[in-house]
């Protein structure tokens, strides 16, 4: 166990790990400190290792999202962002199951088995998709308004905005890790406003946070795979 470990962590650079140490640590003890749920602190820790998985392009980052969808959910659901909810119980929870079978279908190689190749999209699909996100937001915040969630439009966009990273995630394009900086910074705010009106949701809060951080690596870290030797073989 400890050697498969040990290799496990082999191609992780120190500021990996103490990236994904330090705010493991933080969120702990923040939560302790702000008397967090207990299901709170799963979702943030778990989503901290699901994110710094994803940014070093491992399938196992999809093991811990299914945990960390279906917490997340339980939070947003008492916090009336009900727009996160239906995104991580009726869209995330089963795409990311879906997605551990696609993404082993593209591994780099039977030695790296927990690797995949990564690509990048055409321009005109790039527009193609800004424009079917600009409609969806728009659509779906009068749905959110009707249901009397909280911050509806806000609310909206980091939905659409998901779903779209989420399916470029899932072909496992670059262009992903730009929506997700956009829903980051967005889903910070809300977090932030939601513990302004006096919730515990603290750890929450960091975990956007760290999320943010980690996205804009994450967006360095895959032009550099996307370099590699072996992804493009």
């Amino acid at each position: 166990m400890g050697n498969r470990i040990k290799q496990y962590f082999k191609d992780w650079t120190p500021w990996e790990k103490l990236w994904l140490s330090s705010f493991s640590i933080l969120i702990l003890v923040l939560s302790f400190i702000w008397k967090d749920t207990w299901y709170g602190t799963i979702a943030s820790l778990t989503g901290i290792i699901c994110v710094v998985l994803t940014a070093k392009g491992k399938i196992s980052n999809y093991y811990f999202g299914i945990v960390n969808v279906i917490f997340y959910a339980i939070v947003a659901f008492n916090s009336k962002y009900y727009g996160e909810v239906m995104l991580n119980i009726l869209y995330f929870l089963p795409i990311q199951i879906w997605a551990i079978f696609e993404w082993k279908k593209h591994k780099i190689s039977e030695q790296k088995p927990d690797d995949v190749k990564i690509k990048t999209f055409s321009w005109m699909q790039r527009i193609i998709w800004f424009v079917i996100t600009i409609i969806a937001t728009i659509g779906y915040a009068f749905v959110l308004k009707a249901m009397q969630g909280n911050l509806p439009w806000l609310n909206s966009l980091t939905v659409v905005v998901s779903v779209i990273a989420m399916i470029i995630l899932f072909k496992r394009g670059l262009e992903q890790w730009i929506l997700w900086i956009v829903v980051d910074i967005i889903t910070v705010i809300m977090w932030a406003i939601d513990l302004k009106n006096g919730t515990q949701n603290i750890s929450i809060l960091i975990m956007w946070i760290a999320y943010l951080i980690n996205a804009i690596y994450g967006f360095l870290n895959w032009v550099k795979l996307l370099k590699r030797k072996d992804n493009n073989e």
